[in-house]
């Protein structure tokens, strides 16, 4: 038995303790924002956040969250709002093509914006270096953190 928040919310599971993560998640949770992507922590598209910090759920086993809380795509958003400031950025810049990586990619910026508000180029490339968008959208992506980070208007360039 695996005690852990999700989302704000307690929850008690039996599962595997070697179960990855992202299944506890997808399967036993049943919040499909957290994608599979390469299974071996490469891409991020299975990005949560474990007690603030991102984390590959691919390759965390569920043991790794007992006692601890998770954030997943679904409750990023503080309570009361619509959307956190980051998916509404993703929406005004229009980041996804086929938005298979996305919620990995918001929960990465997530992570970089709450240790770093006003992050320049150098620290989102480093931050997101780990995410592979295979569309392609890295200017973006960009963008929307910049977005934001600063609250400004979308970009209409590029």
């Amino acid at each position: 038995m695996i005690e852990f928040q999700v989302n704000g919310a307690g929850k008690r599971l039996d599962v595997e303790a070697d179960m990855p993560l992202l299944w506890v998640i997808r399967e036993h949770l049943r919040l499909t924002g957290t994608k599979f992507g390469c299974g071996i922590g490469q891409c991020g598209a299975c990005t949560v956040h474990l007690d603030g910090e991102p984390v590959r759920s691919c390759i965390t086993p569920a043991a790794a969250a007992a006692g601890r809380s998770i954030t997943t795509i679904e409750g990023l958003a503080k309570s009361g709002e619509a959307r956190h400031p980051l998916q509404q950025a993703w929406i005004d810049e229009q980041v996804p093509q086929c938005g298979y990586c996305q919620s990995g990619q918001i929960m990465a910026a997530a992570a970089l914006l709450a240790e770093h508000p006003a992050p320049d180029d150098d620290a989102i490339n480093a931050a997101m270096r780990g995410n592979i968008c295979r569309c392609g959208t890295y200017a973006r992506i960009r963008r929307a953190i910049k977005k934001a980070a600063t609250g400004a208007a979308p970009n209409d360039g590029e």
